[in-house]
């Protein structure tokens, strides 16, 4: 297969933003082209490509570059959606995922990586951001997923932050009173989406081959 004729992905393994955009990819079954990046030592590409210098970048075949990771998501989702994610459409699941974007992550970064902000109080921002986890604790009593018996973009687009969240004291997040967050992040952890887009590739350079990512065999 040519290369040349296939989206390429700039991404982080770590970073949740491209986990989710890199999750979307995989639910869509597209095939494209993965260049994992150093966020100290960025390609000069992706740089051109994007000038805010964040991860993922997604550039597509026609020229058109989208460097959001809900549009990257979206975009791949509306190529294929093999197993529903787009569905259901609704306000509030959209809200549920600004709200993580807007006030969740700000507090989450702020307790994680406390040493980075001047004057931050790691435990009042982990108060803080457990209003969200809350939230979600309500919501995932009622059913398995953020919105139905599945999972949906919600899901997808949720869970590598509470993710990071969690493994920033594991102990105790999985100590505290929120059973169906914890069931429903350990389900997310385990399953196909999550293992397939996080193995580890070696950072891209020019004068590497293309890492080529093909789309899942058994999409239902």
């Amino acid at each position: 297969m040519r290369t040349a004729t296939l989206p390429i992905l700039y991404s982080f393994r770590r970073c949740p933003y491209a986990m989710r955009a890199r999750m979307a990819l995989y639910g869509s079954g597209q095939i494209y082209v993965l260049r994992e990046v150093l966020l100290r030592d960025k390609p000069a590409h992706m740089l051109e490509l994007s000038s805010k210098g964040t991860v993922p970048v997604l550039l597509l075949p026609d020229g058109r570059v989208i460097d959001e990771s809900l549009d990257v998501m979206h975009w791949a989702l509306a190529q294929n959606d093999p197993l529903g994610w787009l569905q259901p459409n609704t306000e509030d699941m959209n809200a549920l995922i600004v709200l993580c974007d807007t006030d969740f992550k700000p507090h989450l970064d702020r307790y994680k990586y406390a040493s980075r902000y001047e004057d931050s109080d790691p435990l009042a921002h982990r108060k803080l951001a457990e209003r969200f986890v809350q939230q979600l604790e309500d919501r995932l009593s009622a059913s398995p997923y953020l919105f139905s018996e599945r999972a949906c973009l919600a899901d997808i687009a949720i869970t590598p932050f509470v993710r990071q969240f969690a493994l920033a004291d594991w102990d105790w997040f999985f100590a505290e009173p929120y059973p169906h967050v914890q069931r429903w992040l350990s389900a997310f952890i385990a399953s196909a989406p999550f293992t397939a887009v996080m193995d580890k590739y070696d950072p891209w350079s020019p004068c590497d081959a293309d890492t080529l990512i093909t789309a899942p065999h058994n999409q239902t």
